[in-house]
């Protein structure tokens, strides 16, 4: 029997609501028999979706959710639940879907959304202030506007249920076949022919689209495919993005000059990284890049892994000892007398960010001049490290470094994502697999990543062993998500589905799609069954959403290309 007047965040596993469990805020776990609650009292939800390293979401946090009027607001009239997106990436995705069609813009995080009693949302926000600023309400006032409208008009919200449901749904073109290159060109238009990424600020890394850019490169030889990973890759390796002392991406810049970070670091950007790189390095056989690879490879290695299961965390916060950043940044004093600094970066007395220095590369630094700065940042405290294990990302992770086992012709890489391999199998037990925290939790890129680091390491390896876990996990995957009347995976198990709404997801997000990544994984597997329906599935939806399934049109390819034979891989074909 859970008490909805105290905070019941403690008992939670998840290291976001371990960080609220002291709030003055009666935080609820999302769960069915607490949805139910808000059902039966008539009342209406707060729902605030977020993670660990999100700065912020610890902004919010101590302007609203540490404050004690606030939290006053928030219990008398409101069930609250508090959602780790990694943990719960189904119900992120469907409520940054719902952010969208309220406000015709991309959500984020925090996400605060208001549920009616049913759990469906009917007002949608990010952060508030506990003070208007910068045309955003207080969030005390936000909570008394919607708890006035919610008492006045219940009725006419709840019945509206219907028409957002009917909204959220995907449409679809009965299209089969077609050209994929004028979606290709598209992609291309929008990028930034300088700087890479998309135009303006702020600037994202965007590796769906670049791999994908890359695999139709490897296909055609065309230098307009090759050139956007170029300049990308160049920006992202000698840019402030790039934590040029210890290795590492940040999850983006603030700046469309790639300088100023979100300090993050996250493991699903850096797994996406090395594997871009490894495959540009394969094409171009540049060796600048090749220290960029080891240097993030070493970063994740030693600072990642968990020392319980051996496998590797979630994430680095951009924040330490409260201050965003302070922990990669220098003062011009700290640095100023290591010998020739200035030949290997852009330093200036001044800075380059309120007053600090984010360094830049302009060749690249002899390992003396890395052990000093490396010196300098050991003085200071760690950002706070989300240990979270989570399954799809240990994935990618392990087919990063079947990758970099290639492109450095060394068995350690491969060793270790044999080793990884094991680690999986043994924490999350391939019979009956989950994503991180509980045991009857899974989504559909779980699977599909897993199944494609088994491939990865059956081609490396020849070892049958993996391509037969791959296939049983395959089988796994069409029974529990596959939805025959749609052709096409549900991203959260049919049979465990708490959402007010059916989660279908074809779009990247932070990592590349399951469906389409699961459509790669038929190919390899010659699945004749699921294959061409999965397919055209996901050319039907191409048309109208085009824009968020680049790594869709690369799959979509490499079905099609395979189907008349060619020699292709997951990263191109051989002509």
């Amino acid at each position: 029997m859970i008490d909805l007047n105290k905070n019941n965040l403690a008992a939670d596993p998840s290291p976001y609501l371990q960080q609220h469990k002291d709030n003055p805020v009666n935080w609820q776990v999302w769960n069915r028999e607490v949805l139910n609650k808000a059902k039966q009292n008539k009342k209406p939800i707060i729902l605030s979706i977020g993670y660990a390293s999100c700065h912020w979401c610890h902004v919010m946090a101590h302007e609203s959710f540490e404050d004690q009027a606030t939290s006053r607001l928030m219990n008398d009239n409101f069930i609250n639940i508090k959602v780790d997106r990694e943990e719960r990436p189904d119900i992120d995705f469907v409520f940054q879907s719902s952010f969208q069609l309220f406000n015709n813009s991309s959500g984020g995080w925090p996400l605060t959304m208001f549920l009616d009693e049913n759990g469906v949302p009917f007002m949608a926000g990010t952060y508030f202030p506990k003070i208007s600023q910068h045309g955003l309400p207080s969030f005390k006032d936000v909570l008394e506007s919607v708890h006035k409208v919610y008492n006045e008009q219940r009725e006419k919200i709840l019945q509206q249920s219907g028409l957002i449901t009917k909204n959220l749904s995907l449409g679809k073109n009965p299209v089969v076949k077609q050209d994929l290159l004028p979606f290709i060109d598209s992609i291309i238009i929008n990028l930034d022919e300088k700087k890479g990424g998309y135009k303006g600020a702020p600037k994202f890394p965007l590796f769906n689209i670049y791999q994908t850019l890359l695999y139709f490169y490897n296909k055609s030889q065309n230098e307009k495919y090759l050139e956007p990973v170029s300049i990308i890759l160049k920006q992202l390796c000698t840019k402030g993005i790039y934590d040029q002392v210890e290795g590492g991406l940040c999850r983006y810049a603030t700046d469309e000059n790639w300088t100023i970070p979100h300090f993050e670091k996250m493991l699903y950007d850096n797994a996406q990284f090395v594997s871009l790189l490894c495959d540009y390095f394969t094409v171009t056989k540049d060796k600048y890049f090749l220290n960029k690879i080891s240097q993030t490879i070493n970063f994740i290695e030693e600072q990642f892994k968990n020392k319980e299961d051996g496998l590797l965390g979630s994430a680095y916060d951009a924040d330490s000892d409260g201050e965003e950043g302070k922990y990669y940044t220098f003062n011009y004093e700290e640095i100023k007398n290591i010998e020739s600094i200035n030949e290997y970066f852009d330093i200036k007395p001044e800075g380059n960010w309120e007053g600090k220095i984010i360094l830049e590369e302009i060749r690249s630094p002899n390992q003396l001049i890395l052990d000093q700065l490396v010196e300098i940042r050991s003085k200071k405290n760690k950002p706070f490290f989300d240990k979270k294990t989570q399954l799809d990302l240990n994935s990618l992770w392990v087919s990063s470094l079947v990758k970099a086992s290639k492109v450095f012709e060394n068995k350690s890489y491969l060793n270790s994502a044999i080793d990884y391999m094991d680690k999986i199998e043994k924490k999350f037990s391939l019979n009956d697999i989950f994503h991180c925290n509980f045991k009857s939790i899974a989504f559909i890129e779980d699977y599909a990543m897993l199944i494609a680091s088994l491939l990865d390491l059956h081609e490396a390896t020849l070892n049958i062993k993996y391509k037969i876990s791959a296939t049983q996990l395959k089988d796994q995957a069409i029974q529990l998500f596959y939805l025959k009347d749609q052709n096409i995976f549900q991203k959260n198990k049919k049979d465990f589905n708490d959402i007010f709404f059916k989660p279908i997801d074809i779009s990247d997000h932070t990592i590349p799609n399951g469906n389409s990544i699961m459509l790669m994984n038929l190919v390899r597997l010659n699945d004749q069954k699921y294959t061409s329906n999965l397919a055209n599935s996901l050319n039907g939806y191409l048309n109208i959403y085009k824009s968020f399934m680049a790594s869709s049109i690369r799959a979509i390819d490499f079905y099609n290309e395979n189907n008349i034979q060619m020699k292709c891989g997951p990263d191109g074909c051989k002509i």
